[in-house]
């Protein structure tokens, strides 16, 4: 079989590039990282949020704090909203799919807490809700996005947007963001730094 496997090296370049431009928002990852590892200093716990493969991003990040990172800490208070499927469809059913994460911030969701959301396009009312009311319990927010943001560019208090059309480069981009805030509060509850 003779196959060209030449789109194969264009896929891995393009994930390069767009993970390469994340050195631009180097600043903007460490001030997010500052801001979550404040939250949990304070007692606070992190949310987060997303649909799709953005909702497995949120169940990533969330399991990491608990769990660990790379050392071994004590863990850190996070909650996927996107983990109980009874919640989800419960609200989904009585509510509304724009709802689902929403009602879970009403409910769970106190000052001093944050709600991190991930989002491709920036096309999720959903995740707009979700925001609207961490801002209304006086949560700080943090929405990392893709393409030109969006209709939810500018709703948190911390944001990146990576640009770009192709959602899986930038769920790549938001993989490498998400590790780099897990290291952020690794590096200050970690065994060897707590």
């Amino acid at each position: 079989m003779n196959r060209d496997s030449s789109w194969i090296g264009d896929a891995i370049a393009a994930s390069a590039a767009t993970i390469g431009g994340l050195v631009d928002a180097a600043d903007t990852i460490g001030v997010i990282g500052d801001a979550l590892v404040e939250v949990l200093h304070g007692g606070g716990k992190i949310l987060t949020a997303g649909n799709g493969g953005s909702a497995a991003e949120a169940l990533h990040m969330s399991e990491e704090f608990v769990g660990r990172f790379r050392d071994n800490r004590r863990a850190l208070a996070a909650v996927a909203l996107v983990a109980d499927p009874t919640a989800l469809t419960c609200i989904g059913n009585d509510f509304g799919f724009d709802y689902i994460f929403s009602r879970q911030v009403e409910g769970l969701g106190r000052a001093g807490d944050a709600l991190v959301v991930f989002s491709t396009s920036g096309n999720a009312p959903n995740l707009a809700r979700a925001l609207e009311a961490a801002r209304e319990a006086e949560m700080v927010t943090v929405a990392l996005l893709g393409r030109d943001g969006g209709p939810l560019a500018g709703l948190a208090d911390h944001e990146i947007i990576v640009p770009g059309e192709a959602t899986e480069r930038i769920q790549e981009a938001h993989q490498v963001i998400l590790h780099l805030l897990l290291d952020a509060a690794e590096r200050v509850f970690g065994a060897n730094h707590a």
